[in-house]
C-alpha cells in the first residue's frame, strides 16, 4: 500500500460524503474520485472502492447502529461524522477477519481517541449488540444471516476488542500499566527414566477390490454401417448427376446457341403485348347500371314494416282532421307565413355558402403562405448546416489536440501499473497459500458433514418403511361394500319435510302433469293472440293502399306543373371581400411557383461529366463478361468434342459455365 490507514479511512470517508444516489451510480462515483485524487495504486483503490461499494449495500445496517449511537451515548457528537462511525462499523463487522486485530488497531488509531472510544464502547457492549441492534438487523436480513455473518464474527474477536478499548480507557485518564520485569526461563532437566520399548508395527488391512467393470462395446469405435450406405449413396448420386451434366453440356453446342439477348426479349415482349391488345374477343364485358326508373322495386312488408307505416298515416289523419277543425272554428290560413318563411330561408342558404365559399379560399390562401413559409425555413435550415458544418471542424481539431494529449497520460499510467503488477505478485503467492490451507480445513469439516447426513438418512428411510408396511397391512383388510336400499322406507334424520324415494316419485309425476295443463292454456292464449295480430294487419294494410293511391295521384299532378314550370337555377355569389380574397391568393400561387422555379437544382457539367463515366464504365464491364462467358462456353466445347479431358474436369468446366451464365 502506497497510502496510510488514516489516509485510506480519510478517502474512504470523503467518497461517502460526496455520493448522491439519486443523481450518480456507486460505480461513477468511484472513479470519478480516484482520478480527481489521483490514486493509482491497486490495493489502494481495492480498498477504498469495496468498502465504499459494501457501506451502500449494508446502509441499513450501519444507520440501524448510528441511530442508536446518536439517541444514547452520542447526543454531544457532530452528524457530519456520521460517515467516519459507518467505515469503523463496516470494519468491524464484515473485514475483520480479513484485516487482523493489528490493521485494525492502526485504522482506530490514526483517528481521535475520544470519538474512536465512545462510539466503539457503545457499539461493542453485548447488551446493545445482542439485545436491540440485533433485532433491528433482523428487520432487514434473515435470523440465520445476522447469527452466522454478523453476530458469530463480532463475538470471536471479542477479548480482543475489549482489551484494546481497555487500552484506550486507560490512555484516556492517562494511566501507565507497570512493566513487567523479564524473568529467567527455568532450564528443563529430562528424567532419568528407562525407554519404552518400541511399539510393534500393525498389520495394514486388506485393501477391498472394486468389481470388474464391463468392457465398451466394440461397436463404440466404429463407424456404423449406415454411414458407409450414405457415402456410397452419395457417390452414386454425384457420379449420375456429372454424367447428366456433361450430356447436357455437349447437347447443348450441337447447333447455334438458341438463347436471346435481354434487349430481343424485351422487343420480342412488346411486339406480342401490342398484337394481344388488338384482339377483342376476350375483353371484359361490364354489366350495365340498373334503371331505378323505368320500374319500381317491390318492398317487402313485414310486420315492423306494416306496424310503422299504418302509425304513421294514423297521425296524418289525426293532423288533417285537427287542422280542419280548427278552420271551421275560425283559424286564419298560414300561406303568407309559409312564402315569407321560404323567403328567409333562401336568403339564410345564400349568406352561408358565401360563408363557406369565404372559408374555402382563406384556407387555399393559407396554404400558399404555408408552402411559402417552408420554403423560407428550408433556406434558413441550409445556412444553419452550414454554420454547424464550420463549427464541427473546429470542434474536432480541438478533441483530436484533447485525445493526443490524453493517450500520452494513459500511456504513462500503463508505465507505472506495470510497475505496481511486480509488487503485487508476491502478495498473491502468500494469499494463494493461506487460501489452500482453508480449503483443506473446510473438505474435513464437510466429510464429517456428508457421514451425519447419511447416517440420518439412512434412518429416516427405516422409519419410512416401516409406516409403508403398517399402511399395506391395513389396506389387506377386507371392507363390505354391498348397501341395501328400501325404497319405501325413510332416511331416519328426522326432519318434517322427510319422505321415501316412492313419494317422492307420485309427486314429481303429479307435478309433470301439472306443467303440461299451464303449458297446453300458454299455446291458447298465443293462438288467440296471433289471431288478433293478423286481423290488426290486414286492417292496417287496407289504410296503407289507399293512402298510396292518394300519394301516387298527388305525385303525378306534382310532376305536371313541374314540367310547365322553370327549373330553379343555382344562386349566384356576388361579395366584394371574396373577389379581393381570389385576386390575393392568384399573386400567392404566382410567387410560389416563381419560388419553387429558383429553388430548381441545375445540373453542373461536372456531375454530367460523372455520370457519363459510369455509364460508359458499366457498358465496358458487361462487354468484358460476356466476353470472358463465351470464350469459356468455347473452351469446355472443345474439351468435350476433343476427348482430351477427364469426366470431372468436364464437369467442372460446365459447371463454371453454368454458374457465369446464371
Amino acid at each position: 500500500m502506497s497510502l496510510s490507514h488514516g489516509q485510506l479511512l480519510v478517502h474512504s470517508i470523503q467518497v461517502l460524503d460526496t455520493y448522491n444516489g439519486d443523481m450518480q451510480s456507486v460505480e461513477e462515483q468511484v472513479n470519478k474520485y480516484l482520478k480527481n485524487n489521483q490514486i493509482y495504486d491497486d490495493s489502494d483503490q481495492t480498498f477504498i472502492v469495496e468498502v465504499f461499494s459494501e457501506c451502500v449495500r449494508y446502509a441499513n445496517l450501519m444507520q440501524v447502529v448510528l441511530d442508536g449511537f446518536y439517541a444514547k451515548d452520542g447526543k454531544k457528537t457532530l452528524r457530519s461524522e456520521q460517515n467516519l462511525y459507518t467505515v469503523v462499523c463496516y470494519l468491524a463487522l464484515f473485514r475483520l477477519d480479513e484485516l487482523g486485530m493489528a490493521h485494525f488497531r492502526k485504522f482506530v488509531s490514526s483517528q481521535d481517541i475520544n470519538r474512536m472510544y465512545r462510539f466503539l464502547n457503545f457499539f461493542l457492549d453485548e447488551k446493545n449488540l445482542l439485545s436491540w441492534i440485533r433485532d433491528g438487523w433482523e428487520k432487514y436480513y434473515e435470523h440465520v444471516f445476522v447469527e452466522s455473518n454478523l453476530i458469530s464474527s463480532i463475538q470471536r474477536w471479542m477479548p480482543e476488542l475489549q482489551e484494546m478499548i481497555g487500552q484506550m480507557k486507560d490512555k484516556i485518564a492517562n494511566r501507565l500499566k507497570p512493566k513487567r520485569k523479564n524473568l529467567p526461563t527455568t532450564e528443563t532437566k529430562p528424567f532419568n527414566i528407562t525407554q519404552p520399548r518400541p511399539r510393534s508395527i500393525p498389520i495394514p488391512e486388506p485393501i477391498p477390490k472394486l468389481a470388474k467393470h464391463k468392457p465398451a462395446p466394440k461397436t463404440l469405435y466404429s463407424e456404423p454401417k449406415e454411414f458407409d450406405k450414405i457415402k456410397k449413396s452419395k457417390e452414386s448420386n454425384r457420379r449420375i448427376a456429372e454424367e447428366r451434366l456433361m450430356e447436357a453440356s455437349r447437347i447443348q453446342f450441337a447447333c447455334a446457341n438458341p438463347e436471346k439477348s435481354q434487349k430481343t426479349r424485351e422487343i420480342l415482349n412488346n411486339i406480342i403485348s401490342e398484337e394481344e391488345a388488338k384482339l377483342e374477343f376476350e375483353k371484359h364485358r361490364a354489366n350495365r347500371p340498373p334503371s331505378f326508373l323505368s320500374r319500381e322495386v317491390p318492398i317487402k312488408m313485414t310486420t315492423a314494416t306494416i306496424l310503422r307505416e299504418g302509425n304513421l298515416y294514423r297521425k296524418k289523419e289525426a293532423e288533417e282532421i285537427r287542422k280542419w277543425e280548427n278552420l271551421e272554428a275560425g283559424a286564419k290560413d298560414a300561406s303568407d307565413f309559409l312564402k315569407w318563411q321560404s323567403e328567409m330561408r333562401q336568403r339564410d342558404l345564400e349568406e352561408e355558402l358565401a360563408e363557406i365559399e369565404r372559408r374555402r379560399l382563406q384556407g387555399k390562401l393559407s396554404h400558399e403562405e404555408a408552402i411559402l413559409a417552408r420554403q423560407d425555413l428550408i433556406l434558413e435550415n441550409k445556412q444553419k448546416v452550414r454554420n454547424m458544418k464550420e463549427e464541427t471542424k473546429k470542434m474536432m481539431q480541438e478533441y483530436l489536440q484533447k485525445k493526443f494529449s490524453e493517450e500520452k497520460e494513459v500511456r504513462q499510467l500503463v508505465e507505472d501499473t506495470m510497475q505496481g503488477h511486480k509488487n503485487a505478485k508476491e502478495a498473491t503467492k502468500k494469499l494463494q497459500e493461506y487460501k489452500r490451507k482453508i480449503v483443506q480445513e473446510v473438505n474435513e469439516e464437510s466429510k464429517e458433514l456428508m457421514k451425519q447426513a447419511l447416517e440420518e438418512a439412512e434412518e429416516e428411510m427405516r422409519r419410512r418403511m416401516e409406516l409403508i408396511h403398517q399402511i399395506r397391512a391395513m389396506e389387506a383388510v377386507p371392507i363390505i361394500r354391498q348397501k341395501f336400499v328400501d325404497l319405501t322406507a325413510t332416511s331416519g334424520h328426522g326432519l318434517l319435510s322427510e319422505m321415501s324415494i316412492a313419494e317422492l316419485r307420485e309427486r314429481v309425476a303429479l307435478l309433470k302433469t301439472a306443467e303440461k295443463e299451464t303449458e297446453e292454456q300458454k299455446r291458447d292464449e298465443i293462438l288467440t293472440a296471433k289471431q288478433e295480430k293478423d286481423q290488426m294487419l290486414l286492417e292496417t294494410l287496407e289504410t296503407i293502399s289507399k293512402h298510396r293511391l292518394e300519394q301516387t295521384k298527388s305525385a303525378a299532378v306534382r310532376f305536371e306543373c313541374k314540367k310547365k314550370g322553370l327549373i330553379p337555377k343555382k344562386p349566384e355569389i356576388k361579395d366584394p371581400k371574396l373577389q379581393e380574397l381570389e385576386k390575393k391568393l392568384e399573386e400567392r400561387k404566382a410567387q410560389r411557383k416563381r419560388e419553387q422555379e429558383k429553388a430548381k437544382l441545375v445540373p453542373s457539367k461536372q456531375s454530367l461529366n460523372q455520370t457519363r463515366s459510369l455509364i460508359n464504365q458499366k457498358r465496358a464491364l458487361e462487354e468484358s463478361r460476356w466476353r470472358e462467358l463465351e470464350m469459356t462456353q468455347e473452351r469446355s466445347a472443345r474439351l468435350v468434342g476433343g476427348g482430351v479431358v477427364k469426366s470431372q474436369s468436364a464437369s467442372r468446366l460446365a459447371t463454371s459455365s453454368a454458374i457465369m451464365a446464371s
